[in-house]
């Protein structure tokens, strides 16, 4: 306890680090009542706030419940992450784009661009699809042609101006912005959770014992996750010594940290997308239900979770072929004089680096897969859908990334100004470098 205090009044010493928390947390509040603004011509009272599921419930829950307020910031970040995805796609693919993301700081510049364009093309159809679907008749006070054209410019603007928000904490804050913002919407809806399972437990269904262990099994949940986002395989590099003038440099071991989960959360991503193609189906096409497609829409079903366990898997593997190459690993450690130990420096260390690479992504993809579907058994087993979705799936990998990401960028600053940083022992490492855009 002293040492957390004593952690605390140090990092309220640091004047920049003080500033910057501040900022953050200014931002992050502005974000939280845009979040209860209702959108101009819609009457509260008549809005369908019950708890959505599938697509609508994930979307809901990273945008703070403003989804189902039909807040300004209804659509929240997402539309940017959209875009985010599929500028980074693009440069898997497409050669101008690969040119791009090789042309360092100018070519950021000029992605993020191309990302802040997209996202308006992205937010627009959405904002259409949303007022059209999701606010009732009843619930609009205006004309119809008038309250979807002014409905739409307002969450367009709705959305840039919360993606400046994220851009201005990851400039002038702490952590990265539209991560935080992402990881409060999600945080927002923990107290609603907890607190319908509390009463849920306590109208008779187990009392205090069973919700004393739910809260006990999400804190090892937790714990597990925590130990797959850091989970590390290392691989010793030597350098060779140099003489440079009258020094000599090199010589010194170092390694390459190959981690267990490289890509984040975008496999379940991947994942979720595809398993919400046949809920789709069922809502255009009724009269093509079959049970195969309502086993496919219930994401309790055993079928469901099987194939989103092995679509994930399947991801894990493509998405980590895709960032993690091996050969110019292999490359650029030879141009820099550096090899593995008993390793021929070449192709051979490059097939080297493959060959561990698989061994790592096979244990990190079933992980990430059991993660992914905890949610969903703990469902069956009786917990609250909304308490539910804590236990693992994409929200907890964001928050558990986000969290470690923004203290070991506190930790970095007091590191720096010569300071203790947040643990006794060890450093606190950051989030996954295979995460993309802001998750």
């Amino acid at each position: 306890m002293k040492k957390l205090f004593t952690t605390l009044s140090n990092i309220w010493k640091i004047e920049d680090l003080r500033a910057r928390i501040l900022f953050t947390l200014l931002c992050l509040l502005i974000y939280r009542i845009g979040s209860f603004i209702v959108l101009p011509g819609v009457n509260p009272a008549s809005l369908n706030t019950e708890e959505k599921e599938g697509l609508l419930g994930l979307l809901n829950m990273f945008a703070g419940g403003s989804f189902s307020r039909a807040s300004i910031f209804a659509l929240g970040v997402m539309p940017y992450i959209s875009a985010s995805i599929v500028m980074q796609l693009l440069g898997i693919v497409v050669p101008y784009f690969q040119k791009l993301q090789k042309d360092g700081e100018t070519g950021r510049k000029t992605i993020n661009q191309f990302t802040r364009y997209l996202t308006i093309i992205i937010t627009a159809l959405q904002a259409t699809a949303y007022v059209s679907s999701q606010i009732a008749a009843d619930a609009k006070i205006m004309s119809e042609p008038l309250f979807t054209i002014s409905s739409m410019f307002i969450l367009t603007a709705g959305t840039l101006f919360v993606m400046w928000l994220g851009e201005k904490i990851t400039d002038k804050g702490i952590g990265n912005g539209i991560s935080l913002i992402i990881m409060v919407g999600i945080i927002a809806q923990l107290p609603y959770g907890i607190f319908a399972e509390f009463a849920t437990r306590m109208e008779g269904n187990g009392g205090l014992i069973p919700f004393i262990v739910e809260i006990a099994a999400l804190f090892f949940v937790v714990m597990f996750t925590i130990l797959i986002v850091q989970g590390v395989r290392k691989i010793p590099v030597q350098y060779a010594k140099k003489q440079v003038g009258s020094k000599q440099v090199g010589g010194v071991r170092q390694y390459i940290p190959l981690k267990v989960n490289a890509v984040g959360v975008m496999p379940i991503i991947f994942a979720q997308a595809i398993m919400f193609i046949p809920a789709t189906m069922t809502q255009f096409f009724p009269n093509a239900q079959s049970s195969i497609l309502a086993s496919f829409s219930d994401y309790t079903s055993l079928a469901y979770n099987l194939t989103f366990a092995l679509l994930i898997i399947v991801f894990t593997f493509f998405y980590t072929a895709i960032t993690v190459n091996p050969t110019q690993m292999s490359d650029d450690m030879k141009k820099n004089g550096g090899f593995v130990p008993g390793i021929k420096p070449g192709k051979t260390t490059g097939d080297y680096i493959d060959a561990i690479v698989s061994k790592v992504t096979l244990p990190g993809a079933v992980f990430l897969a059991i993660i992914a579907i905890l949610p969903s058994f703990a469902n069956k087993l009786g917990v609250n859908s909304q308490f539910a979705h804590f236990y693992g799936g994409t929200s907890l990998l964001i928050l558990v990334g986000v969290v470690l990401d923004t203290l070991q960028q506190i930790e970095s600053h007091l590191l720096m100004r010569h300071y203790d940083g947040l643990m006794q022992s060890g450093r606190i490492k950051g989030r996954n470098p295979g995460s993309t855009g802001a998750i």
